[in-house]
């Protein structure tokens, strides 16, 4: 999610070379580069050398074994994985700085303009236990923007009855803003986010969306998409999506990707039908270019 994509961008060499710079001045400040050097008394690290290790523990998947013997053969530096564990415990409040401090580099206005609501963005992941017969759990979690912090998460098994990744399983406050992936996009969940007096924001899922027209006939996504034939151009569609019992009004937002970028999805498409030995369907490669 975003949050390891400002990870790894934090990888890149400026990132690196000014974290000493953030660590030194601004984390000092506030308390956050003292905890950590509590944590790191007996062998002493520098910042950057420590953002490489948790970098390859967390973004790359390396154990935390792993991590130290390969920080040990690229002489960077020599600890156990047990110090290397009470480090990267002891550096949250660090890593979420250096997210939100991207953020605010990146965007292309203030992070704290974007919206006076509470905005957050949900998603989903699975992870599995160590060793050959590891169990795997399925957790939810919610992300508040511009502060990235985790204000809810979620521990279930990944089978049977509320494992699932669904809105439906979020606790929802009213006048916020859901973002969420194509996985969510689900009639129920939308009219639940909708119940509880929010409003969501989600990436359609063409082969589970259904949505109408004001008189009742449903609507071809495809047929609309394909009144999009300029690189940037924009679409906005008011729809009609009908709900347990109830039915309700949403906005369908489409935007036409650059030609490069279609040719790179449509290579991912590609890969994933030789990986899998299925066949493609040429709606795909349509809506791929949205």
């Amino acid at each position: 999610m975003f949050v390891n994509l400002c990870l790894v961008n934090a990888y890149r060499r400026r990132e690196l070379e000014s974290t000493r710079f953030i660590v030194s001045r601004r984390m000092a400040a506030n308390g956050v580069a003292v905890g950590c050097g509590r944590a790191i008394a007996r062998v002493p690290i520098a910042p950057d050398v420590l953002l490489r290790l948790l970098l390859l523990h967390m973004s790359l998947g390396y154990s935390l074994r792993e991590t130290v013997v390969r920080a040990k053969m690229a002489n960077w530096t020599d600890i156990s994985d047990v110090a290397l564990l009470k480090r990267l415990r002891n550096s949250e409040e660090w890593l979420r700085f250096m997210c939100v401090e991207l953020l605010r580099e990146n965007a292309p206005y203030p992070p704290e303009a974007a919206s006076s609501r509470r905005v957050r963005v949900v998603d989903g992941t699975i992870v599995k236990e160590p060793g050959k017969t590891g169990s795997q759990w399925r957790i939810l979690y919610s992300v508040r923007l511009p502060i990235l912090a985790c204000d809810f998460f979620e521990v279930t098994a990944t089978t049977g009855k509320g494992s699932g990744e669904s809105l439906n399983r979020l606790p929802v406050g009213p006048r916020e803003l859901i973002l969420a992936d194509a996985g969510y996009c689900s009639i129920a969940g939308i009219d639940y986010v909708r119940q509880h007096g929010a409003d969501v924001l989600v990436r359609v899922n063409p082969q589970s969306f259904l949505a109408y027209s004001a008189f009742g006939r449903r609507i071809s996504l495809l047929t609309r998409l394909r009144t999009l034939s300029k690189e940037g151009q924009i679409g906005e569609w008011r729809v009609v999506l009908h709900g347990q019992g109830s039915a309700f009004v949403g906005r369908l937002c489409a935007v036409r990707k650059s030609d490069c970028a279609i040719q790179q999805a449509h290579r991912r498409l590609q890969r994933r039908a030789s990986k899998k030995q299925m066949i493609t369907r040429a709606g795909t490669f349509e809506f791929a270019s949205m």
